[in-house]
This record gives C-alpha cells, structure tokens and sequence, in this order.
C-alpha cells in the first residue's frame, strides 16, 4: 500500500481532514504547509521521512521499521 492510500485511510480513521492536517503541520513544524502543497508532495512522492514522522505523530502514531522475515 502506498503513503497516499495509507494517509487516506488514516486521516478518515481519525476524522481529520487535509486542511486540518495541514495546518496542524504548520503548527508543529512552524513551517507553511497547504493542503494543496501535501497533495502535491505525496501525488510526487516527494514528502519526507521527517514530515511523514510529524504527520505521524499528529495523528497519534508512530513510525516503527520491523524487519521482513523471509
């Protein structure tokens, strides 16, 4: 599953909104952040790890790398 479904699912789990979330994001990284400029980001898959972290963190989850058994 790509970030942009993964979001999706999330931010509807969490009732939250792109325009919400992004100005929640402006808040805890005091940087400017649209929804326009998100979507743009993940449609691009130019978002960053650290922005993926604070988005994470926004919505009440962390990031954990867990090793694939082969």
């Amino acid at each position: 599953m790509d970030i942009k479904t993964q979001l999706k699912i999330l931010l509807t789990l969490k009732h939250i909104s792109m325009e919400k979330l992004a100005e929640l994001l402006s808040k805890e990284t005091n940087k400017n952040y649209t929804a326009a400029k998100l979507y743009g980001k993940i449609n691009r898959d130019s978002i960053s790890f650290t922005e993926c972290q604070n988005i994470a963190k926004i919505l009440g989850y962390e990031i954990i790398f867990k090793e694939i058994q082969q």
